[in-house]
């Protein structure tokens, strides 16, 4: 029996060992549990060897076209029904000077609030709201966002992710519905509290379900998939507003009612469909093979949530809450967040002040930004994929540039300057999330734990987006350089972290990685229960450019006398001896051993 991820590595096989391989998909030996090795699951074992590369790259396909289609699409209309009301104003009037702008709400582009500006048709007018009292619309609906993504999380493996993430659809998709009945601002606040309390679990539900199917190291292409269609939403959302608003009085309804009513009964018609269409887990998926099933299920790591496990355990809650990696992760989600989440206000001064002032025209320079997110977003993905570049790399470049184009809207040289560098801050903004949670991924630990670990990180980064928009207030109008002081700030706070430059991002030096390397060819020496050496031979070097790439630092090949002895060190072997200071080394370091297991 063979563990192996086809790697290669420099040192060659100690003398006299005669190292024994197969190809996968193939058996070279199978050995009874002994008693005495917990811990050993023989069916997850064996479910490693079942396939062979073309076969696994097959169906890791079939998986990608079964589930990520389906989960991009939700985040696109949650993302569509979400940002109707949160989205940043235009002002349409040219005559209006900067100092009279109003900042009003984080988010993409305006649609209700601009819809039909300066006719009783629109939503201020109808609803009798000040822009300051439009203004807690925002907060209303992050409220019960950031509340309700954790308990979200906790429940969705019991009843099913399509059966949650179907009723949490129709849920809110029956919520936009009510903004059309709503005749005050009170009841604005209701419809769009209920909207972010039933939206709440969409995004860490959706994570949370890939890593049943996906390793860490496999994240970043799918969530470029994932986000590219969820920043599309913006695109969509422009042409749709403009549309609406060409319509309004029909039937009695002003272009705000028809947005809502038509997005309303999308939503609820899709989550229905959801229900049937969206694959829940390996196990309980009817178009896998028993093989595929098995060889997915064994080809995730140790630490990856599994569908039989329990629901619920309390104990992984607490486990999680006393890493420092949860805090570390969730700090730098927060201090990004406020650190470009207001800047996304900025835009529509710029948009002002070029004399932009009709909705086709305000809706087309809005456009930009997601459209540049969507092509960064994709070439960093296929960067971190493709090249030797320590991944680390790339989200500390994107935040040097979001820094650079900071001191660029702080010095205000010209307007055409400063349009620039918000798109393109905005835009690098949309991007560094992607790369940033295949790492959060990777640091959870089993079903409970990962998704209360994925759900807290996220509920605690939107914070960020209720304190970013006040750091733009009328008082630093015009050029707002106090504000982008502020900004530069929390961006220089997240480079500095140490989740960032030391924990999550440390590459160990020339000691470090012989001190590993030694450290790993001593495990031989160790002895199982009854004195039986597991481990019959190891040889150790630094990894190639290609696994530094995925961050690993030392490959290794391990010659076990049998799957039993392997299965031991995958699972009983980490409190014990010289392993307990190698596993020390790798998880305060999170250095990575790219390995091969071999059985002989």
């Amino acid at each position: 029996m063979v563990n192996r991820f086809d790697l290669n590595v420099n040192p060659a096989p100690e003398a006299g060992i005669d190292m024994h391989t197969v190809k996968r998909g193939r058996i070279l030996s199978e050995h009874e549990v002994p008693e005495g090795v917990s811990g050993y699951n023989p069916e997850l074992m064996r479910g490693r060897a079942l396939l062979s590369p073309a076969e696994e790259k097959k169906l890791m396909r079939k998986v990608d076209l079964h589930l990520m289609p389906l989960l991009a699409l939700i985040l696109m209309v949650k993302n569509l029904d979400a940002n109707n009301v949160s989205y940043r104003p235009f002002v349409a009037h040219a005559r209006m000077t900067l100092t009279k702008l109003d900042l009003d709400l984080p988010n993409q582009a305006a649609n209700a609030r601009i819809m039909n500006k300066g006719t009783p048709r629109n939503i201020l007018e109808e609803l009798h709201m000040s822009p300051d009292a439009y203004n807690f619309v925002s907060s209303i609906y992050f409220i019960p966002f950031i509340l309700g993504g954790m308990p979200s999380n906790l429940i969705i493996k019991r009843v099913r992710p399509s059966r949650w993430q179907s009723v949490s659809m129709v849920l809110w998709g029956t919520a936009l519905a009510c903004h059309v009945a709503v005749r005050n601002k009170e009841g604005l606040y209701a419809a769009r509290f209920f909207v972010g309390l039933f939206e709440s679990g969409m995004f860490p539900g959706a994570i949370l379900q890939m890593t049943y199917w996906y390793r860490a190291d496999e994240m970043s292409v799918r969530l470029l998939y994932y986000y590219i269609l969820g920043n599309f939403s913006s695109v969509i959302s422009g042409v749709l507003a403009f549309g609406f608003d060409t319509i309004s009085g029909r039937c009695g309804l002003s272009g705000w009612q028809w947005f809502f009513l038509v997005e309303a009964i999308v939503t609820i018609a899709f989550g229905c469909a959801v229900w049937f269409i969206l694959p829940d887990f390996p196990q309980q998926t009817s178009w896998l093979s028993e093989d595929e099933k098995a060889f997915i299920q064994g080809r995730l790591p140790a630490n990856a949530p599994r569908s039989n496990e329990a629901n619920f355990t309390f104990r992984q809650i607490l486990e999680s809450l006393k890493d420092k990696r949860l805090w570390l992760f969730t700090f730098v989600w927060a201090t990004m967040t406020v650190g470009t989440s207001g800047l996304s206000f900025y835009q529509p001064t710029v948009i002002a002040n070029l004399g932009f002032t009709s909705i086709a025209k305000s809706q087309l320079l809005n456009i930009p930004t997601a459209v540049l997110a969507i092509l960064i977003i994709t070439v960093t993905s296929l960067i971190s994929d493709n090249t030797p570049i320590p991944k680390p790399v790339l989200p500390l470049v994107i935040l040097a540039v979001i820094l650079a184009c900071n001191s660029v809207l702080y010095t205000f040289p010209n307007t055409g300057g400063v349009y620039a560098a918000t798109v393109l801050s905005n835009a690098l903004a949309n991007s560094w999330y992607p790369m940033m949670w295949p790492w959060r991924i990777q640091t959870t630990s089993r079903a409970t734990g990962a998704a209360f670990a994925i759900a807290f990180s996220n509920a605690c980064g939107q914070v960020g987006f209720a304190v970013g928009p006040q750091i733009f207030q009328q008082k630093y109008a015009p050029h707002y350089t106090t504000s982008f002081a502020v900004a530069m700030a929390f961006v220089g706070t997240t480079m500095s972290q140490p989740i960032n430059r030391i924990t999550l991002f440390k590459i160990p030096n020339a000691k470090d990685q012989e001190t590993l390397i030694n450290i790993y060819k001593d495990m031989p020496r160790i002895a199982v229960k009854g004195g039986k050496p597991y481990i019959r031979s190891v040889t150790a070097g630094l990894a190639k450019p290609d696994q530094r790439a995925q961050g690993y630092t030392v490959a290794a090949i391990s010659v076990f006398e049998s799957a039993e002895d392997m299965a031991y060190y995958d699972n009983e072997c980490a409190a014990h001896g010289t392993l307990k200071a190698f596993a020390k080394n790798v998880h305060q370091g999170f250095a990575m051993i790219y390995f091969e297991n071999v059985v002989v």
